[in-house]
C-alpha cells in the first residue's frame, strides 16, 4: 500500500508539472492535439499505480517524451501556419450577416440544437440578434451581435468614466496579501488603522479588498454587513 501510495503521489506531481508546461487552459479550451496528449498521459500515469510490478520509470518515460514533443509541435506550428491549420484546423464560420452558414454545418456536423445551445452559452436566445457567429478550433463558438442589439455603453451615451483596475485582495481569512498591498501602495499600517476606527482587527476580517483609489470593501468572520470604507497609501498619515 505504502508503495502505490509513493508512486500515486510521484505521478500527480509529474502529470501537474507536465500539464503546467503544456499551458493553463480548460478542458473545452485544448486544441485537438493538446486534448490527446492529455488522454494519453492521464491513461499512461495509471499503469505504474495499477500495477506494481511495471517500474515507475516506464510511466515517466512516456510521459515526458509525450509532453515535450507537444511542446515542439506547438513551437514548430508557431512558425509554420500551414502546419497548425494542419494540426489544430481553421476557425470555420457558422453564420455570416445574420444568415446561417448550413454547408459549414454540415461539414463540422453541427446541429440546429448545437448551434441553439452554444447561443444559449453566450446568453443569446433568439437567432435574429446574431450578425456574425464562428466556431473556434477549440470547438467553442465565438458570436458577435447586431449593433441594434448590442448592449449600449457609456460612449454610446456619452457618460465619461475614469478607467481603473479591479479591486484586489488584502486579507484573506485574517491573513494580509502583501504583494498585493506593495502593488497598491498600502501599509499594513494604515490598513489596520481603518479596521481599528471600526473595531476590528486584521484576525477578525474573513475578506477585504481594496483598489488603486484605496476604497475598500470588508466582511468579517462574524457575519455582520459589508464595511466601505476608504484609506491612503503609505504616506498617508490620517
Amino acid at each position: 500500500m505504502c508503495v502505490v501510495l509513493i508512486r500515486s503521489v510521484m505521478l500527480y506531481v509529474l502529470v501537474i508539472f507536465a500539464v503546467r508546461l503544456m499551458g493553463k487552459r480548460q478542458l473545452g479550451e485544448l486544441q485537438p492535439s493538446e486534448l490527446v496528449i492529455t488522454i494519453l498521459v492521464s491513461n499512461i500515469a495509471t499503469l505504474p499505480i495499477e500495477d506494481v510490478n511495471i517500474p515507475v520509470i516506464v510511466g515517466v518515460t512516456p510521459i515526458l517524451a509525450l509532453v515535450c514533443f507537444e511542446v515542439i509541435v506547438s513551437w514548430i506550428s508557431l512558425r509554420f501556419p500551414g502546419l497548425r491549420r494542419l494540426v489544430s484546423g481553421s476557425p470555420k464560420i457558422i453564420i455570416r450577416e445574420g444568415c446561417i452558414e448550413r454547408e459549414v454545418m454540415r461539414e463540422l456536423r453541427f446541429s440546429a440544437d448545437d448551434l441553439l445551445m452554444a447561443l444559449r452559452s453566450k446568453d443569446i436566445f433568439d437567432l435574429d440578434e446574431v450578425q456574425f457567429a464562428i466556431v473556434e478550433t477549440t470547438g467553442s463558438v465565438s458570436v458577435m451581435k447586431k449593433q441594434s442589439m448590442e448592449t449600449p455603453a457609456r460612449r454610446d451615451m456619452g457618460i465619461k468614466g475614469e478607467c481603473s483596475d479591479p479591486p484586489v485582495l488584502i486579507i484573506a481569512d485574517g491573513q494580509f496579501i502583501t504583494q498585493a498591498m506593495e502593488a497598491l501602495k498600502l501599509s499594513r499600517s494604515s490598513v489596520e488603522a481603518a479596521l481599528g476606527a471600526h473595531g476590528l482587527t486584521a484576525d477578525e476580517v474573513f475578506i477585504m479588498t481594496a483598489d488603486s483609489s484605496g476604497s475598500c470593501f470588508i466582511a468579517d468572520k462574524q457575519g455582520t454587513p459589508p464595511i466601505k470604507l476608504t484609506i491612503g497609501g503609505e504616506n498617508d498619515k490620517s
